[in-house]
């Protein structure tokens, strides 16, 4: 079945601002409730959020085989199940409704006024309820540079690195929407000159530059999937923040990996754009040596290009890019993870959430984290006000966006916003 929503010649009769992440082209899913406080999966166009079940009430989906309830819910969880032909029909069918060309709901007030909402009037939700959260490390960039400051510069990757997708088991209670603001977390550290542990707030809280995507119903316990097939599994992609507080991580992580300083919050662009969205920006991958075993070996394009970028914004103050990166420069791809992830039989799960790991570039200015940008807080990074950086402030406000851009068409994530606020009180 073609991706006909695809068609860079289209235009949409809604506005759409210039360089907006949102053309017709985007046609990503999310859930919003609106100013009567009704929950509603939906779409977007420019700066317009689109009812979806308003539009499946009034019959816009007729011919497509859904449930009566399908958009009415709280989260895109049995949307994703019903699987990638499914996704295709809906997101056409979505992009021939508000085609230039055609007047069935422009020219029809009464419905326009039911199923339109500015963005300004809608409050964005977790879109899927995640059951189950992977966290990966797949930036050989990133494991490099931790490896050169943690470990033996001259063997900074660790022998297992380049022949699996590295990753371990998050916790997804604490996975939340952009907006939401995150409290520093409490805990204990090892202080360089200390003999015995202490407690209290972090010191190094961190933002991990990442993307993520969002799984459907894949196999059964004990299944794999093929590396060749992982693709038709993944629904889409949001943009990470996966908060990180550094001296926490240092102290606890031997032998068992990250824990407390990993899971107290990890932040999500509101806005699921599908995999049919990104397929004009495939691009090639790094080369991969030694060559991986045969289940994780692939053919073709699959990485995305996708350009990526940090902000800071201290409390009252305007923002400062602090990196700019691209998921292009991942060395394990997203098939080669969910490949890995299933090839002793995991169960995978509509709603489930594979994080990349942290995206970092070739380049100082294009790494994903303030451990690598200031060089474990060696080298600050100066603020637009004139303030320093060594790692994120109570009151700084972490933005990241991101976005695909060719000849014909620009299409993006929007962005995952979320300010660090002080710890509260233990009780």
């Amino acid at each position: 079945m073609p991706i006909t929503a695809n068609d860079p010649n289209r235009t949409s009769w809604l506005p759409v601002p210039e360089n907006s992440d949102f053309p017709i082209q985007n046609i990503p899913f999310g859930v919003f409730i609106t100013k009567e406080d009704v929950v509603t999966i939906g779409t977007r166009i420019g700066d317009y959020a689109i009812d979806m079940g308003a539009l499946q009430q009034l019959g816009y989906f007729e011919g497509i085989d859904l449930t009566d309830d399908m958009f009415m819910q709280d989260t895109l969880n049995d949307f994703i199940s019903d699987g990638k032909k499914t996704w295709r029909l809906v997101r056409n069918r979505l992009a021939d409704i508000f085609d230039n060309n055609n007047s069935e709901l422009r020219d029809n007030q009464a419905h326009r006024d039911a199923v339109i909402f500015n963005i300004a009037d809608v409050e964005m939700q977790l879109p899927v309820h995640i059951g189950d959260y992977t966290d990966f490390y797949s930036s050989r960039e990133h494991a490099t540079n931790v490896g050169k400051m943690f470990r033996d510069p001259e063997n900074a990757l660790l022998p297992n690195w380049l022949h699996i997708p590295v990753g371990y088991h998050g916790r997804s209670s604490t996975i939340v929407p952009s907006g939401i603001p995150v409290h520093r977390p409490m805990g204990q550290t090892m202080p360089a000159d200390a003999t015995a542990p202490v407690f209290g707030p972090s010191r190094l809280v961190d933002f991990e530059l990442e993307t993520a995507f969002i799984t459907t119903d894949a196999n059964i316990m004990g299944e794999n999937i093929p590396v060749g097939e992982a693709e038709d599994y993944i629904f889409g992609m949001v943009l990470l923040n996966d908060w990180s507080a550094r001296d926490i991580q240092k102290w606890e992580y031997v032998p068992l990996g990250p824990f407390l300083a990993k899971n107290f919050a990890s932040s999500i662009s509101p806005w699921i754009v599908t995999m049919d969205a990104l397929e004009p920006f495939r691009c090639s991958s790094p080369k991969q040596e030694p060559t991986p075993l045969p289940y994780l070996q692939q053919t073709g394009d699959h990485a995305f290009d996708i350009n990526l970028e940090v902000s800071i914004a201290p409390e009252n103050s305007e923002e400062t890019v602090v990196s700019k990166s691209n998921l292009k420069y991942m060395y394990w791809t997203m098939s080669q993870q969910l490949a890995h992830h299933t090839i002793n039989g995991c169960r995978i799960n509509s709603g489930d959430m594979m994080g990349s790991g942290t995206i970092s570039g070739p380049t100082e200015d294009s790494f994903g984290s303030m451990l690598e940008l200031t060089w474990g807080g060696k080298n600050p990074i100066k603020m637009n006000d004139g303030s320093e950086r060594k790692f994120i402030n109570d009151g700084d406000t972490v933005i990241m966006r991101g976005y695909c851009k060719n000849n014909e068409v620009r299409i993006g994530f929007g962005e995952v916003s979320s300010k660090l606020l002080p710890p509260l009180p233990i009780k």
